[in-house]
C-alpha cells in the first residue's frame, strides 16, 4: 500500500462517518465545569489510551462549548451511559432545544475527584484530569489521568453502532 493519498482515494464526511459507524462503542457523555456552568456531548470517540499510569483520551469538536469548559475546568468525566439512560444520548448529541448547561436538568448528577459532572446510574463513568491537549484540524484530542472511577454493577450498557443507540 502507498504511503501517499492521493485526493482520488480520500473520502467525504457523510462516508467517513458511515464507516466509523461500523464499530459498535459504548454511548457516552463526556462532561466538564467551569465558571460557565456544566457542560456535555455525546462523544463518539472516548477510550483508553493507557493502563500505566491509567489514562483516556477524548476528541472534541473545538467549535463546542465544552471543549473550552473541559479546558478551563482542567477535567472531564466519560459517563457511559445504561440502557436505562437511553433518553440522555439525544438532547447530548445535539437534538432538540437543550443546550448548554440547560441540558442537565436530565438525570441526576453528582461529582467524583474533579469535580466534573458524573451521572448517577450511567453503566460507567471515568473521572479524568487534563494532562495534554492535542488540536488538530478542528478536533481536540484531550488526554486525561484517570483520578476516579464509577460503575452501577447490575446497569446494561448502552452502545450505539451504524448512528443508532441500541
Amino acid at each position: 500500500m502507498s504511503d501517499t493519498l492521493t485526493a482520488e482515494r480520500l473520502i467525504d464526511v457523510r462516508t467517513f462517518w458511515q464507516a466509523v459507524g461500523l464499530r459498535a462503542v459504548g454511548t457516552a457523555i463526556v462532561t466538564a465545569q467551569a465558571g460557565d456552568g456544566p457542560r456535555g456531548f455525546l462523544a463518539l470517540s472516548a477510550t483508553h489510551l493507557c493502563a500505566d499510569p491509567p489514562m483516556m483520551m477524548v476528541s472534541v469538536d473545538k467549535k463546542t462549548s465544552a471543549f473550552q469548559t473541559m479546558v478551563d475546568g482542567g477535567h472531564f468525566a466519560i459517563n457511559y451511559l445504561s440502557t436505562a439512560q437511553a433518553d440522555l444520548a439525544g438532547p447530548f448529541g445535539g437534538k432538540g432545544d437543550l443546550k448548554g448547561a440547560d441540558r442537565f436538568q436530565l438525570g441526576s448528577w453528582t461529582t467524583l475527584a474533579t469535580g466534573a459532572p458524573v451521572l448517577e446510574g450511567a453503566a460507567g463513568v471515568i473521572d479524568c484530569q487534563i494532562e495534554e491537549v492535542i488540536e488538530r484540524f478542528g478536533t481536540a484530542i484531550v488526554i486525561g489521568r484517570v483520578m476516579d472511577f464509577d460503575a452501577t454493577p447490575d446497569a446494561a450498557p448502552l452502545v450505539s453502532y451504524k448512528g443508532k443507540t441500541l
